[in-house]
């Protein structure tokens, strides 16, 4: 016999989720997560910081040269 396992609920408003909008309950949910993401307020944290970059990381493209 198979255990009937419950969906995660809707990370923004914590509601049963709804499959057409996965992982989100609704259309409102998924939009205000991704103004989330527009403003700033979720980020992905980065090892190294671009300013500290060297010349050995760093690669100088020709515009005449051929690309093969």
């Amino acid at each position: 016999m198979t255990e009937a396992t419950t969906p995660p609920p809707c990370p923004v408003c914590g509601k049963p989720m709804v499959q057409a909008y996965r992982p989100f309950c609704s259309r409102r949910c998924a939009d205000i997560d991704l103004g989330r993401w527009f403003t700033g307020q979720y980020r992905v944290p980065a090892d190294n910081d671009f300013n500290d970059m060297d010349e050995n990381h760093t690669r100088r493209v020709d515009p005449d040269e051929e690309v093969g």
